[in-house]
């Protein structure tokens, strides 16, 4: 125990032990300047060095911008960039799966085979098919009860108003008599209505040409894109006035009717109708005659 009691008191005596460090002229010797120091105070400022250099330089690193010059970190513009990017790309993708039905739906309305859908002509909506035997339709007492309250409010209500639920309507494209009527059972998605040569072919309602061109099969063709997803195709023409990408208004002239020499029912509009990739009977909206 004496021997290391000893042994601390020298290491002890070191450390606290005072020296000078004394800076002088080498040529003349004389004392520039001197400080008191011992191994202790040495230990410590270097210490103390140590952990303020390594405090600034981590401070450096993770509060100024300066990191972004160290290899490894990425900057802050660039993962603005890529944040953007990436909200881009995600944007994009939806908008191409979006343009991808839309072009599948082009191509069953030219190509006419799709399914058939049964509208609500009020609504213009697929309307639902319901089983009146599996549904119970008669009203219970407290339904019997409540429109009669509801009846009986009503009658003094003067503020009232009947709105109509049609949200869309469709003007005739042309008048004449129906040829060939819609008929889903033998794939016929159109109306056909004989006309005179000539006779100008009218928009239903405004939309956006997305399809103008002549066909080997249905001579020329123009495609109309309307609102709440509703298509509007006129199949053989005899020439066309809007081109694709026109914008155009209802009742205004895209084409004029005439034949392509394959037609055995004569000059006629070819009309079809479609809501949301769905064929419907133009007739349900549109008096021809």
């Amino acid at each position: 125990m004496s021997a290391k009691r000893q042994k601390r008191e020298i290491l002890k005596k070191k450390l606290l032990t005072k020296n000078r460090l004394v800076i002088l002229n080498e040529e003349t010797f004389e004392e520039i300047f001197s400080l008191k120091l011992n191994l202790m105070n040495v230990f410590v400022v270097l210490t103390g060095g140590a952990i303020f250099l390594i405090a600034i330089t981590t401070y450096i690193i993770a509060f100024t911008p300066l990191r972004e010059y160290i290899p490894g970190y990425a900057s802050s513009k660039l993962k603005r960039e890529a944040t953007e990017l990436a909200l881009k790309s995600d944007s994009l993708e939806k908008a191409i799966k979006v343009n991808n039905a839309y072009i599948e739906s082009i191509k069953k309305v030219l190509a006419g085979d799709v399914e058939v859908a049964k509208l609500n002509k009020d609504s213009i909506k697929a309307a639902e098919l319901l089983d009146e035997d599996e549904v119970n339709l008669k009203p219970t007492s407290a339904d019997l009860k409540l429109r009669e309250q509801v009846a009986q409010e009503d009658k003094y209500n003067l503020f009232d108003k009947a709105e109509a639920k049609v949200n869309l309507v469709l003007f005739p494209p042309v008048t004449g008599h129906i040829t060939d009527k819609y008929d889903p059972k033998t794939k016929h998605f159109a109306v056909d209505i004989a006309v005179p040569k000539n006779t100008p072919i009218k928009s239903v309602a405004n939309g956006t040409v997305i399809f103008a061109d002549w066909t080997p099969t249905n001579g020329y063709v123009i495609i109309i894109r309307h609102g709440e997803g509703i298509l509007s195709v006129y199949k053989h023409a005899n020439s066309l006035t809007k081109s694709q990408g026109d914008v155009v208004r209802t009742g205004e002239v895209v084409a004029t009717a005439g034949t392509t020499g394959k037609e055995s029912t004569g000059v006629h509009l070819h009309f079809e109708l479609w809501k949301d990739g769905f064929a419907i009977d133009p007739t349900t909206f549109i008096d021809f005659e």
